[in-house]
């Protein structure tokens, strides 16, 4: 299993994990593109680049070593690398670069990427040179370009209201890898707690391959002849599965059952279950042989959970599950969007399940592959939120779908996201309450997330004006305990609330019974350090906040229709200081006490 380190030299993607890798975090060469000259120019040729920076911290952060908030629509990257750490296929991997990128290698142009919160890789095995190569990366941020996913970026300099720094450029690792002529590319895990099997789906790159085509018609790609597949899946050192599987073609599936000669009771002592309480996870191990020889040999997990709802409740593991989530930004005062290190990500995650809470609601942003990670291990549920819009047009529609697209292909086996929010607040999707259009594209977002994913619930539209939904949640920052109480006190009151002048369905759209979450309240400000800023409401001291605290929690603990909550939020982030802990990670109060409130106590 990964350990965990400095995020400089963890392994970027723990779902698919290799012990040869390099990471090309650290120092590049930089320079500022403010005319656009630099593809006229050649400077991926030659250019003589003013500036260092760290990778993988954008300009504008601290980390960076730069810290320049002016907006710089086009940045440059150059880094060199001996062709001794280039043997084999080279596969050149971005977490993420904000928003375009074109990269080349010794002047060779390798490829282009949309979307800013998604991984891409390119293969430059044919662009290397024997010594020196050179890697360079043109990054193009668009500050303007409101129908562009950007989240809480703000489009002005200065962040102001909800909004906070932008980030432009390369803001998660960048690294390379060495592999044979055929390798693992991408496994899917999806389990089946009901029959206890994990359904696997792989796809293997491989260079030696033909087509097979019957009566004119491409049928897909027919692995090399005596590729095998190796399975080990193992629990705390126990081995439940080995199996070698002939690979008939380059993409397939193969369920295994995991409690054959086991003589553990499932029911009862759920030993083998994941949920935040006992955060279990199955090791499994792949060989990749073609003939007798190993090509590849990558390391991966899973948990075996279920999520579902019946009777309009939500079940974890077939049991009714409330779920107590904190709204985390992802923000970082050094470093905004970048964690700063890893154990940045697992304090996070330790501060809110220390206060109570079961889960984040990961919001407007597309976090860090460790952050899963270290979720899946911790035991920490995860809401799946895509990073959006602010205006609807017909360019904004492929750009959402795309990076959506990725981000559920990424994130798919991760045990901890128990639910994906494609849409928050109407962002984006402004008319939404009457616009067909945009009520076509809620409810395309949805069953395209459905498309691809059978096992998490959809949130239409998270907050309200709600269309084709598996849950209905609701954002209401009342700070009165007997209002919230009055509001919710059956699920008809509920339905008639207008949070924000807005009403719970869209127009046309209908309330089925779905389960019933107030997903953004509270929003308690409270100055605990030298930041200054807003709330929804404001403490004047502990005991105040935490009266208030208990006040808005109490109130929807106490609603019988109800079946949980995000609290807004987990740090105070720029100008808002209506964290639980400041922008630090400090607590502003007693941990216990609001563990306790949290715990209905």
């Amino acid at each position: 299993m990964i350990q965990t380190k400095d995020i400089q030299n963890d392994y970027p993607r723990p779902h698919l994990a290799r012990e040869k890798w390099t990471n090309l975090n650290g120092e590049w060469e930089f320079a500022f593109d403010d005319h656009n000259q630099g593809v006229k120019d050649r400077w991926y040729m030659d250019k003589d680049y003013d500036l260092k920076i760290q990778v993988p911290f954008v300009y504008q952060c601290q980390r960076s070593g730069i810290h320049d908030t002016k907006q710089h629509p086009v940045v440059w990257y150059r880094k060199t690398l001996d062709s001794g750490t280039c043997e084999g296929r080279t596969i050149l991997h971005f977490g993420a670069v904000d928003y375009k990128a074109d990269v080349w290698v010794n002047g060779q142009h390798v490829g282009s990427h949309e979307g800013g919160h998604v991984p891409f890789s390119f293969e430059i095995t044919e662009a290397l040179l024997d010594g020196e190569n050179a890697i360079v990366v043109r990054a193009e941020d668009y500050p303007f370009n409101l129908d562009l996913p950007r989240g809480k970026q703000f489009w002005k300099e200065r962040s102001e209201s909800i909004f906070y720094t932008p980030s432009t450029g390369i803001w998660q690792t960048v690294w390379l890898e060495n592999l044979g002529q055929a390798f693992v590319e991408k496994v899917h895990l999806t389990p089946d707690l009901d029959s206890k099997a994990i359904l696997m789906e792989y796809t293997i790159s491989d260079t030696i391959h033909r087509l097979e085509r019957i009566g004119g018609r491409t049928f897909g790609r027919k692995s090399q002849e005596g590729l095998k597949l190796g399975v080990t899946i193992s629990l705390r050192g126990k081995i439940f599965v080995k199996d070698l599987m002939d690979l008939g073609t380059t993409k397939g599936k193969r369920t295994f059952y995991l409690d054959q000669g086991i003589t553990l009771d499932w029911n009862s002592n759920e030993q083998w279950t994941w949920s935040p309480d006992r955060p279990v996870l199955f090791d499994m191990y792949l060989e990749l042989y073609s003939g007798d020889q190993l090509v590849d040999e990558v390391k991966t997990y899973f948990g075996m959970r279920k999520v579902s709802i019946k009777d309009g409740v939500f079940l974890l593991n077939n049991h009714p599950f409330y779920q107590k989530l904190i709204l985390d930004q992802g923000y970082w005062e050094e470093s905004l969007l970048t964690p700063p290190d890893d154990q940045a990500l697992i304090k996070d995650i330790e501060l809110a399940k220390a206060m109570g809470f079961n889960g984040a609601r990961k919001h407007q942003k597309i976090e860090d592959p460790r952050f899963l990670y270290h979720a899946d291990r911790l035991g920490f549920l995860v809401w799946g939120e895509m990073a959006n819009a602010y205006t609807y047009t017909k360019e904004y529609v492929p750009r959402m779908m795309a990076e959506w697209t990725q981000m559920i292909d990424r994130d798919y086996s991760h045990p901890s996201i128990v639910a994906w929010t494609p849409l928050n607040e109407s962002w984006g999707v402004e008319n939404i309450m009457n616009c067909k259009d945009q009520q076509a594209h809620a409810a395309s977002m949805y069953y395209l997330t459905k498309s691809l994913d059978q096992t998490r619930p959809v949130i239409s539209n998270d907050g309200w004006e709600h269309a084709k939904t598996d849950l209905v949640t609701i954002h209401d920052y009342d700070a009165s305990k007997d209002i919230l109480k009055g509001r919710y006190k059956d699920v008809e009151t509920a339905l008639s609330v207008r949070p924000a002048g807005k009403t719970i369905m869209a127009s046309g759209w209908d309330y089925e019974g779905q389960p019933l979450l107030v997903t953004e309240f509270g929003g308690i400000s409270f100055a605990k350090s030298d930041w200054e800023g807003w709330g929804y409401s404001s403490a004047v001291n502990d005991d105040d906040f935490l009266a208030r605290y208990e006040a808005v929690v109490s109130g929807l603990l106490e609603s019988p229709a109800i079946q949980g909550f995000c609290y807004t939020q987990l740090t105070d982030v720029e100008q808002e200081i209506n964290g639980l802990l400041t922008y630090d990670r400090k607590p502003k109060v007693d941990l216990a006490k609001i563990r306790k409130i949290n715990e209905g106590k």
